[in-house]
């Protein structure tokens, strides 16, 4: 919403990995580092991915654990360190999904973060009700089909707005 205060999420569109009482943790999807995907895999000493996304940003996923990469991709094939989102879509955070780029169990598509979003018990809860987040179902298409720049927009537009037409005045009944 506009009314963020905090920099590091003002005007970003986060995809939401999880939601429970443990706590609720995502991925901004809109915000790219200066970083190219072909630059992280020298840097982790792998061979460069395929043309398409060799050219892709890295995304700054958040501000937890930032030095390490969060790949989200569908389909949901089991890695070794992956968690279910989705019957379709899947967050990875171990090496050997980047590995398999190139070869017939590579993901369809993906996107590959640094860092990501987190939130203790309770605290996303509060921050919607604080009207700090708007909430907009999920979808593939913008996810892995829009450009990073123009997720936002693409997902307001699911709501029928745009965020020029947003307040950061909120009433409560």
């Amino acid at each position: 919403m506009p009314g963020m205060s905090d920099p590091r999420f003002a005007r970003s569109l986060i995809y939401l990995c999880e939601h429970s009482e443990q706590g609720a943790m995502g991925i901004v999807v809109n915000k790219p580092t200066d970083m190219s995907v072909a630059t992280l895999f020298e840097r982790i000493e792998l061979a460069h991915p395929d043309a398409e996304l060799s050219g892709q940003p890295v995304l700054l996923g958040g501000p937890v654990q930032v030095d390490r990469a969060f790949i989200l991709h569908k389909p949901a094939n089991p890695w070794q360190a992956t968690m279910k989102i989705s019957d379709e879509i899947a967050l990875t955070s171990s090496k050997d999904i980047l590995e398999s780029i190139g070869t017939e169990i590579a993901p369809e598509s993906m996107l590959v973060a640094l860092g990501y979003a987190g939130w203790v018990p309770g605290q996303l809860d509060n921050e919607i009700l604080q009207n700090a987040w708007l909430t907009v179902p999920a979808d593939d298409e913008i996810l892995f089909d829009v450009p990073y720049e123009e997720r936002l927009p693409a997902a307001l537009a699911k709501l029928g707005i745009g965020f020029d037409r947003l307040s950061d005045v909120a009433g409560h009944a």
